[in-house]
């Protein structure tokens, strides 16, 4: 027993020193500009991957829209068990550096022919034996076990990396639909306050019709908008419908009839900007480029693994105990055993197995370098995106607010020249369209505003934490 503890305290002394073969890892340069063009001067604004998705928006009920997703989506609990599942890989690619030490205890039973035994008789042997020790053990003085275990570390760092990703996606795809909801919820409000009034309308003017006031054009014409609008209010009931079974199914579970919106909030997140700052300090904090580079640490580490095949392995079977011919004397004096198999194995022909093997390692890794490069370029592109509509959504916001405004006052100068008798029933019927048209337009712009908010910020990494 003291020799087997002896050899493994000078395996562990001997690992410790082994070489490894795995090529120095450069981060590959990101294959994009410098800076961002509309960014944000604002430096002293928070940094998006700094900002916590609860400190970032406002609106209490959209937080615990959020609450409830992250605690029930499928997606996000798929990410999280595969994260276990690599954290168990990892710890069984791990547990290959140490000895598997183990204790064996057997008896074997021989019966031999009395012309195979001397004296002539056939008779039984028996042997018991109780061991400890270990089998097969490669000693890893060119690294390959240890390329492995770092090649199963990057893949479990990795899919850390793509749960906050996934985080991340999930906490902006919730947002979306919430505010989606509330825009066609608002929608809905004014299909049917505009069907409401037109209806009104058409009742004054089938009267006026049947008093012989005006013509049956004028009817017609006002049927045509009260058609419309209750068309429209079928159609924003559908989208309503749709859009609260949408975010039913992000959240992962339903969401209580307080928590939903009933039009869209002035006031959506609690930071007014958000800094976009330059590639180089943004894009790669994000959880999908780093998931990206982990991939192409552990295609890294896959070369180490490759190079070490080339070079001798050695593996040690060892084993310490007792041995007896009989069961009641397995452990009296002088029954004590002990095995000890080194052995070698050299590649010399191996039919070009090796440096395929080689080959297609490095391959890999080229193919994640590319990988790598493509998602930071992806990302670029997002933030960039999102920084062309927040440079010009607030003069489109303005211009619109504006607009209906201006609509507004055009029906109410086109209602008054109507009743008065100076102007036709056809201004007024265009005037309602062009309010109606304004106010929905309005709300679409609101929407798409709140939603670049929304996208700015999982674009610069933030919503994981």
């Amino acid at each position: 027993m003291n020799r087997l503890r002896t050899l493994t305290l000078a395996l562990a002394a001997t690992l410790a020193g082994a070489c490894s073969l795995i090529p120095e890892y450069q981060r590959p340069a990101a294959p994009v500009p410098a800076s961002f063009s509309n960014a944000a001067a604002d430096v002293a604004a928070p940094a998006a991957d700094t900002l916590a998705w609860r400190d970032y928006f406002a609106d209490a009920r959209l937080r615990e829209v959020i609450d409830l997703a992250l605690a029930s989506n499928r997606d996000l609990r798929v990410a999280a068990l595969n994260i276990e599942r690599a954290r168990a890989q990892y710890g069984i690619q791990r547990a290959a550096l140490f000895p598997a030490i183990g204790a064996t205890g057997s008896e074997t039973a021989q019966r031999l022919p009395g012309d195979l035994r001397q004296g002539g008789e056939a008779g039984i042997s028996r042997q018991f034996s109780a061991t400890l020790g270990f089998s097969a053990y490669e000693l890893d003085f060119f690294g390959r076990v240890r390329s492995l275990e770092e090649q199963a570390l990057e893949q479990y760092l990795g899919t850390e990396e793509a749960r906050r990703s996934a985080q991340i996606a999930l906490v902006a795809e919730v947002a979306n639909a919430w505010l989606t909801l509330a825009a066609d919820r608002e929608r809905l409000t004014l299909a049917r306050s505009t069907l409401e009034t037109r209806q009104k309308s058409y009742d004054l003017t089938k009267r006026s019709f049947e008093a012989g006031a005006v013509s049956a054009l004028d009817l017609r014409q006002a049927e045509t908008l009260l058609e419309g609008a209750r068309a429209d209010m079928a159609r924003y009931t559908t989208l309503v419908a749709q859009d609260e079974n949408a975010l039913a199914l992000v959240a992962g579970a339903p969401v209580p009839a307080a928590l939903l919106p009933e039009k869209l909030a002035d006031a959506l997140t609690s930071v007014a900007e958000l800094p976009a700052g330059v590639p180089s300090d943004v894009l790669v904090r994000r959880p999908d480029i780093l998931q990206a580079e982990r991939a192409l640490r552990a295609a890294n580490a896959s070369i180490g693994a490759a190079r070490a095949a080339f070079f001798p392995s050695i593996t040690l079977t060892a084993a310490a105990g007792t041995a007896s011919a009989s069961l009641d004397g397995l452990f009296q004096g002088g029954s004590g055993t002990w095995s000890f198999l080194p052995q070698i194995r050299i590649p010399i022909f191996e039919g070009g197995r090796l440096q395929a093997s080689l080959d297609a390692a490095e391959i890999q890794r080229d193919i994640n370098v590319a990988q790598y490069e493509k998602a930071i370029q992806g990302a670029f592109r997002e933030v960039a995106d999102a920084l062309a509509v927040r440079a010009n959504i607030g003069e489109q916001l303005a211009a619109q607010r504006k607009l209906v405004a201006a609509t507004a006052e055009s029906f109410r100068l086109s209602d008054a020249r109507y009743r008065a008798g100076v102007d036709s029933y056809l201004g007024l019927l265009e005037a309602q369209r062009s309010l109606y048209a304004a106010e929905q337009a309005l709300i679409v712009a609101r929407l798409t505003e709140a939603s670049n908010r929304v996208a700015l910020y999982k674009a610069l990494g933030g919503g994981w934490k």
